[in-house]
């Protein structure tokens, strides 16, 4: 499980990293409001532990803001802050759980597994970058009005890259999400569809939505 801690405490975000890793977990770190939202934005998490009071940008604006651009990971949050008031406000910004400290590091692992067993929340059927939009339900994907012909695997693949629009996704993410699992990873499959898609999606149009992030993968998005 893939878990992005945000917390300005460094010796308790040292404790909870540790803690995880012993149990398996794979963590990153930010100890500040904006680095936190970037991470919660470029890049793909299994769940979120967001403390409150964060420098930079509070947590709870945070925790909006990633909801406002679509982000629906599951979010924990943490906070010294107990009124119900306080917890009832994470919750209608969009957390899954809250955590008031001091807490039990036994009952924080519980918590995050709870919350990601949780079912999805049902993904939207009509996805839009700039003037691009697919529609998932009727397999339909337009470009600035003009309607666009894909091939199944490049129907998933653009599909994929929207439902991440922002995150950086590496060559194995798409394999595993888009190719079977078991698939051979050893060609440029992935190169490929990318510049098949490209000619369909970007030429011709402004701006240029996919784009190659040297060493690490690709991202889908309006700006370079």
């Amino acid at each position: 499980m893939r878990v992005l801690l945000i917390e300005d405490d460094l010796k308790l975000a040292e404790v909870v990293v540790r803690g995880l890793r012993e149990q398996n977990f794979d963590v990153e770190h930010a100890a500040e409001g904006p680095a936190g939202l970037e991470a919660m934005i470029r890049r793909d998490h299994d769940a979120v532990v967001l403390d409150v009071l964060l420098p930079g940008r509070g947590g709870l604006d945070v925790l909006r803001e990633a909801r406002r651009r679509g982000r629906t990971v599951p979010v924990l949050v943490l906070t010294s802050r107990g009124s119900v008031e306080d917890r009832v406000q994470g919750l209608d910004l969009g957390a899954d759980d809250y955590l008031t400290k001091p807490f039990a590091f036994a009952e924080l692992v519980a918590r995050l597994r709870a919350i990601t067993r949780r079912p999805p929340t049902p993904p939207r059927a009509i996805l839009t970058v700039a003037d691009l939009e697919l529609d998932a339900v009727r397999h339909t994907v337009r470009r600035a009005g003009r309607a666009i012909e894909l091939t199944a695997r490049e129907f998933s693949l653009l599909e994929y890259l929207l439902r991440r629009n922002e995150v950086v996704v590496t060559r194995d993410m798409i394999l595993q999400h888009v190719w079977n699992t078991d698939y051979d990873g050893g060609s440029n499959v992935v190169e490929v569809y990318i510049n098949y898609l490209r000619r369909k999606i970007d030429h011709g149009f402004t701006p240029k939505l996919i784009h190659t992030v040297r060493g690490v993968g690709y991202v889908l998005r309006e700006t370079d």
